[in-house]
């Protein structure tokens, strides 16, 4: 008996008539007959829900009483579709990460959508599709957004910005200023594997093993940690500027020593053997599936276990302490017994990486 599945391919395919618009058109972002077409064949029944159904200029929810987090941010990733990926799941994700680092349930999302003129249309349907399901995934609606095109030339292939709205509960308080002298450092996994494979797609390189981007929603696995604390004090997911740019965002706004051990970090021999190849230090290198937590002492091993329970944060380490020396700076002890100062890079490694 044949149990395979029947595959819907209507599904699939872009609901924009092809033969007559394979590409995007200035007048897809004119606010005339296609601008309609565009939103109402090809966004609307992708991101239906109540609240996105007027087609309003904005969107009118209740929420519970307390807390609001709000958090936006913008897109600009080169190459847009890459192993793991693509600029659609990472533009859903990020907002989604930036309100679970405030210790927030996110609920609702705006998305606006720049789009180049003569982007091909399947590559859009692709884009919309990747949102839908990420969003599926963090559990959030896209409530309401925009779309420009601009001439072509004028951008690059396609920009996004999300916003987001999430609830925070009133015995939670996380921000960056709450490091304590004695705070376990926990890592929810391994390193550098997003801005990795951005760079082996841009360069062409191939590796026996397939780099992919960490790009999730972690709201999951931080509700996992509240759950095992209330006392966290600090959650960041360490995008441009990788762990080493967090940490000491984290140092000089709680004026606190770091230290972490070279040693504990998790780095795949992947990325390790990349990192060597392209002369980068994977420190630097951004993730977007990824997780620092500084967390009181009597509480790590509680939150480090709830974590490795979810399949986020399984890999999840202890990787260094805030210590009252040396504030504002972190120090990492290396591998062979030394220690070395691990400083804010004054450029970037790798640009264009989310």
């Amino acid at each position: 008996m044949d149990n395979k599945q029947e595959v819907d391919f209507s599904a699939l395919s872009c609901p924009i008539p092809i033969t007559d618009y394979p590409r995007v058109l200035l007048a897809h972002g004119g606010g005339g007959k296609l601008s309609q077409d565009l939103i109402r064949k090809m966004f609307l029944p992708e991101f239906s829900n109540p609240l996105l159904e007027p087609l309003h200029d904005g969107a009118v929810f209740l929420v519970d009483a307390g807390r609001l987090a709000f958090s936006t941010d913008s897109y600009v990733i080169n190459p847009i579709f890459f192993p793991g990926g693509d600029i659609g799941k990472l533009a859903v994700n990020g907002t989604v990460n930036d309100l679970a680092m405030c210790g927030a349930k996110p609920l609702y999302l705006s998305v606006g959508l720049i789009i180049e003129e003569g982007l091909p249309m399947e590559d859009l349907w692709r884009v919309v599709r990747s949102m839908k399901e990420a969003a599926k995934e963090a559990g959030v609606a896209l409530v309401t957004g925009d779309t420009k095109v601009v001439e072509k030339g004028k951008g690059d292939k396609i920009f996004i910005n999300t916003s987001g709205v999430g609830v925070v509960e009133p015995d939670i308080t996380i921000g960056p200023n709450r490091a304590n002298v004695g705070d376990t450092i926990i890592l929810s996994g391994f390193i550098a594997e997003h801005g990795i494979a951005i760079m082996l797609v841009r360069e062409g390189l191939e590796f026996e093993s397939t780099m992919e981007s960490d790009s999730a929603p972690l709201n999951g696995l931080v509700e996992k940690m509240l759950q095992a604390s209330r006392n966290i004090h600090i959650l960041r997911d360490p995008t441009r500027g990788g762990i080493a740019g967090v940490l000491n965002e984290i140092a000089q706004a709680s004026n606190v020593g770091i230290t972490i051990s070279e040693d504990r970090i998790p780095l795949s021999e992947g990325v390790r053997g990349a990192c060597e190849i392209l002369g980068l230090d994977p420190l630097y290198v951004a993730n977007e599936g990824k997780l620092l937590a500084f967390v009181p002492p009597a509480e790590a091993e509680a939150v480090l276990q709830a974590m490795r329970f979810h399949p986020y944060g399984r890999d999840a380490v202890i990787v260094g302490e805030v210590v009252a020396n040396h504030p504002g700076t972190v120090v990492m002890k290396s591998t062979i017994g030394g220690s070395r100062v691990v400083d804010m890079l004054s450029g970037e490694q790798l640009p264009r990486i989310c």
